[in-house]
């Protein structure tokens, strides 16, 4: 069957469901997550409950990347599939090492492990960055779309402009973990370090493939 989700996606997916599992038996009832700081004071709130959000998350994603296999052609699956499948387990890695985070914070480890997560994911995107940038043009390597890129240039900008964009999310991703912004503003960042290029990919492969 033509299917995206593999067993190693289910293995996360039951991965964060223990870790919620351990956080509701862990985390005190009256705990609360201070999200985001405004000066000394935490103007953002996040309850206890906030630990059931990322199974939730997962189980959401796994349904999008389940239809999306589904729906592709055998030709666009094909070609997709190399993309896909990793681009999966880099959301839902993201989503179970945020959740740990949550679990160590709310039992009051010392371990910033969102913290960690935002330093190592910055530098994997600044890599893939470099490497999309630089990319020469390859039969079997760089972006796989439903749509071809008929031109050189074409597929060179468009490397160029998706380069430049995971470049910059895996800084701003630095940025966030080097300074002190309060989870809040990590854990968006790491949703929209992980959309915000590939949406600019796929623009980029329609804006730009037109000669």
């Amino acid at each position: 069957m033509q299917t995206l989700v593999t067993r190693f996606h289910l293995l996360l997916l039951t991965v964060t469901l223990a870790i919620s599992g351990v956080g509701a038996l862990r985390i005190p009832d009256d705990f609360i997550y201070l999200a985001h700081w405004s000066g000394n004071t935490a103007d953002w709130l996040w309850p206890r409950e906030t630990i059931f959000v990322a199974p939730v998350a997962q189980l959401l994603l796994m349904a999008t990347f389940f239809l999306l296999g589904r729906l592709l052609t055998k030709n666009h699956y094909a070609k997709s599939q190399h993309i896909l499948d990793p681009a999966l387990t880099a959301l839902m890695s993201v989503v179970a090492a945020t959740q740990l985070g949550l679990l160590l914070a709310g039992i009051g480890s010392d371990l910033d492990f969102i913290r960690v997560t935002a330093f190592a994911l910055g530098v994997v995107l600044v890599v893939l960055g470099i490497i999309l940038f630089e990319a020469e043009r390859h039969t079997y390597a760089g972006l796989r779309m439903p749509w071809p890129l008929r031109s050189d240039r074409a597929w060179r900008i468009v490397h160029r402009v998706t380069g430049l964009a995971y470049g910059l999310a895996g800084l701003a991703l630095l940025a966030l973990a080097w300074f002190d912004t309060g989870l809040a503003t990590r854990v968006l960042g790491f949703a929209a370090a992980l959309l915000l290029p590939a949406l600019v990919a796929g623009l980029a492969t329609l804006l730009f493939d037109r000669s």
